[in-house]
């Protein structure tokens, strides 16, 4: 890949723009005045630029001259090619650029945006302690995620650590996409494999060419895809040294990212490590650890497989995650529960009203959830809210007064993914008919149900 500032000649109205060392985005659109990014990572700010606006032929003469030196340069220099080819779309490397040009109707009108990796710090300019050094060196044996926000400069904390363990004398391979990694020529980066030129690239094929290359540490750009997680964990459980790199606002919002679309059980196999970077600095490095143990504020008979999410500098565990029933629960060491805050007991509480409701309705409850001392929210499909609302809001107001607390019942897709009940892929159309047909019965279940609820209250009298 070409180093910082290295491309083959292109538009001179483009090129004028990316004079200044410190931009690292340019943004045209038609009928709009240029905008860069620039500045130091820890202190980038969006300029609008002092010049006329571009009109849609200029933005489409420069989009046809950064294609004809892709053309020009494909085959004489290996950073120079078509990424993505769509109606409406273009992903192009030239060079160092990462173009994307996009025009109508896939956007409402014609614009180009240029991103270039700023200067390629090594690993050292990060003044990393000696512990956390060797635990970068032993990254071959983990799986390990590096995470931040856009822009925080997770990919180039990624290239510094595929240079230095290249620099070591490992074997180290990309999976990209776009393929825009500044890395050593030995590096060799790959891209989704296609079956034929009509199909589209998978990485699930790509991760299979990896197996028989063997080689000692992968990075895998841009994890964000549910088939992402998924190749990441199948390529951990292989065997394979694995560093992925995903968007997240926290080191444990990345680790909630995984939740849901991977086991929990094997959870702490696939991802052992995470470095969230801010502003182009290491900000938290955490460790995820299997044990069992009775969940923080929890009895003793209730111990379980809990995943301890520790701090590395200094190993202090942070939060437990565990699964109670169906819901998997993530919770401060201290008891408390991390995004949810429900107690123990409450969790306890939510367990039981989950599983109470589920048979006595029918229907399937995605989640329970205490808000407040006398609150409690229910996640359930949309075509099953009716038979907890019932007729008027009979049902749900029976509910209420047996259980003396407000209810309030709400849609499964209003919860993050990692609370989601896991869906079941192989479900069969005999299946969701007979789900329809159940919602279809929500009155007489629910008249049904109450009934005998009531009939069991009178005969406790």
């Amino acid at each position: 890949m070409a180093k910082f500032g290295d491309h083959p000649p292109i538009p001179e109205a483009l090129e004028s723009l990316l004079s200044d060392q410190t931009v690292s985005t340019v943004f045209l659109k038609a009928d709009c005045s240029p905008r860069v990014k620039r500045g130091h990572i820890t202190e980038l700010e969006v300029v609008e630029l002092d010049a006329e606006l571009m009109d849609r032929s200029t933005i489409e003469n420069i989009a046809e001259g950064l294609e004809l030196a892709v053309e020009q340069h494909n085959e004489s220099r290996s950073d120079c090619f078509i990424e993505i080819d769509r109606h409406g779309c273009k992903v192009m490397q030239v060079g160092d650029l990462r173009v994307t040009v996009s025009w109508p109707p896939f956007s409402d009108g014609w614009e180009i945006i240029v991103v270039r990796p700023v200067a390629q710090p090594s690993l050292e300019d990060y003044g990393l302690d000696e512990k956390l050094l060797n635990l970068i060196a032993d990254l071959q044996n983990q799986g390990t995620l590096v995470s931040g926000m856009p822009g925080s400069g997770k990919s180039t904390l990624a290239s510094a650590i595929a240079h230095w363990l290249d620099g070591k004398g490992a074997v180290v391979k990309t999976m990209e996409s776009p393929r825009d990694l500044q890395l050593p020529q030995r590096v060799t980066q790959y891209a989704p494999l296609a079956e034929d030129d009509r199909s589209r690239g998978s990485m699930e094929l790509t991760a299979d060419i990896l197996f028989l290359v063997r080689p000692d540490f992968i990075v895998y750009d841009e994890v964000r895809k549910t088939k992402d997680f998924e190749v990441f964990g199948d390529c951990r459980l292989a065997g394979l040294g694995l560093l992925g790199v995903t968007h997240s606002a926290s080191a444990l919002e990345a680790v909630q990212r995984m939740i849901g679309r991977v086991e929990l059980g094997i959870l702490a196999q696939i991802l052992t490590t995470i470095i969230h970077v801010e502003k182009g600095k290491i900000a938290e490095v955490l460790q995820l650890q299997m044990t069992v143990k009775a969940p923080s504020g929890m009895q003793a008979d209730l111990a379980r497989p809990v995943i301890q999410v520790k701090r590395f500098s200094d190993g202090k565990v942070l939060n437990e995650i565990f699964s109670f029933g169906e819901q998997i629960c993530i919770v401060d060491a201290d008891g408390q529960s991390s995004g949810s805050e429900m107690s123990p007991m409450q969790l306890l509480a939510a367990a039981q009203l989950k599983n109470t409701l589920s048979e006595n309705y029918g229907i399937r409850i995605h989640h329970v959830k205490f808000s407040g001392g006398l609150n409690v929210e229910i996640y359930v499909d949309e075509s099953a809210i009716g038979v907890l609302v019932g007729q008027g809001g009979s049902t749900v107001k029976g509910l209420e007064e047996e259980y003396e607390i407000g209810f309030s019942i709400k849609s499964a897709k209003e919860l993050p993914r990692g609370f989601r009940a896991p869906e079941n892929k192989f479900r069969s159309s005999y299946d969701m008919d007979v789900e329809r047909s159940m919602g279809s019965r929500a009155w007489e279940q629910s008249h049904s149900s109450k009934k005998d609820r009531r009939s069991k209250r009178k005969g406790r009298r």
